[in-house]
């Protein structure tokens, strides 16, 4: 088990740390961690090694985005217990004097009651009932320390393994673009005429425009034989792990409205195709970077604009979860990950990826084709 496989799996098990939905996304992340591995030892060939180095990447993003998210829930909860062991530490202290006075030795005096032998039997009485419940008060004191222990020592511990695990992702990005490049000829659809691309894009001003015009620089275009989709319309996952900022038609600070979406993804984070497509346009196209246009079948496209690398040549068919680029970024350090404060600027997720969805000569709401929980 890999380090960030076992931080994961202590995280996923600290029932008291954190929520059901992040132990949950640990104990997945973990898994999948695992799986990659085994997929990536077993790979044979080069188009083997790109769908199991995609994978890896995938799990080792998913891994870091989980921890990150248990981490700070640790953090939180710590500064939680922190604050009411403050609180309560008058209350502490007399709790410790009676429990220490009623588990010492009686002495004589004790006996005594100025109210005699039945104050004393009433006295008595009434310990015996309050006993319990400092006992209870007692225990549940305990526990609450021993989470703040066990908390930081998750964190302490935390640290060297995030710095593994960011080395380890950034390592299998690269080794992914090496292994794209070694991994020989895809299937083609078509040519690209280079003259006609650059004519289209020269005279068009928006992306409706070059989406309506792709035809145009399609050479010997051969029949689309890829299978129909429809069924799984609703269900697609989407291209990136990430949080959606702006659902489609939501104006974004300057008052702008896009058809598409916007997805919020961490830095570098891999752009996988969510079905398999023929590519129609890879390449840098007017204000959105670039950007990868995907034919998954006749009449609908999928475009992803503002990564910072793209992979695959317009002509080609990807299979499905195939990498189509890599996002921009710096990556985080580990003492942003580990800060409690990590929901500033998404958690960590900085760059954003804009996805549209095109049917015919119209564009659609992505969220139609894709599953929003994912």
């Amino acid at each position: 088990m890999t380090r960030l496989a076992l931080i994961l799996a202590l995280l996923a098990g600290a029932g008291a740390v954190t929520a059901q939905d992040a132990g949950q996304a640990a104990r997945e992340a973990a898994r999948a961690l695992e799986q990659a591995a085994v997929l990536l030892d077993e790979a044979d060939s080069a188009r083997d090694r790109v769908a199991a180095l995609t994978r890896t990447v995938r799990a080792f993003e998913d891994g870091l985005s989980a921890m990150r998210d248990g981490l700070r829930k640790a953090a939180i909860r710590e500064t939680e217990l922190a604050r009411k062991l403050a609180t309560q530490e008058t209350e502490v202290a007399q709790l410790l004097g009676v429990l220490s006075a009623l588990g010492g030795q009686a002495q004589p005096t004790t006996l005594l009651h100025p109210q005699g032998p039945l104050g004393m039997a009433r006295s008595g009485m009434l310990v015996a009932s309050v006993t319990p419940a400092l006992a209870d008060r007692a225990r549940a004191l305990r526990a609450d320390l021993d989470e703040v222990t066990a908390l930081r020592q998750l964190q302490e511990n935390a640290a060297e393994t995030l710095q593994d695990g960011l080395a380890s992702v950034q390592d299998a990005r690269t080794t992914l673009s090496q292994a794209i490049a070694d991994r020989g000829a895809l299937p083609v659809r078509f040519t690209e005429d280079p003259v006609r691309t650059a004519i289209l894009i020269a005279g068009t001003e928006t992306l409706d425009a070059f989406a309506s015009g792709l035809s145009q620089i399609a050479e010997d275009e051969a029949p689309q034989n890829l299978p129909r989709i429809q069924d799984r319309k609703g269900t697609l996952p989407l291209p990136s792990s990430g949080v959606i900022l702006r659902r489609a038609n939501e104006a974004d600070a300057a008052g702008v409205k896009r058809p598409g979406i916007v997805l919020a993804t961490g830095p570098q984070a891999l752009v996988v195709t969510p079905t398999a497509a023929t590519v129609r346009y890879s390449g840098p196209l007017l204000d959105y970077g670039l950007v990868t246009i995907l034919e998954p079948q006749a009449n609908l496209l999928i475009v992803l604009a503002g990564m910072d690398q793209t992979f695959g040549e317009a002509g080609q068919v990807l299979p499905e979860g195939s990498p189509v680029g890599l996002m921009g970024g710096t990556p985080e350090a580990v003492t942003e990950i580990l800060s409690p404060s990590g929901e500033r600027g998404g958690a960590g997720r900085t760059e954003t990826l804009y996805i549209e969805v095109r049917e015919g000569d119209r564009t659609v709401d992505p969220l139609t084709w894709f599953a929003p929980s994912q």
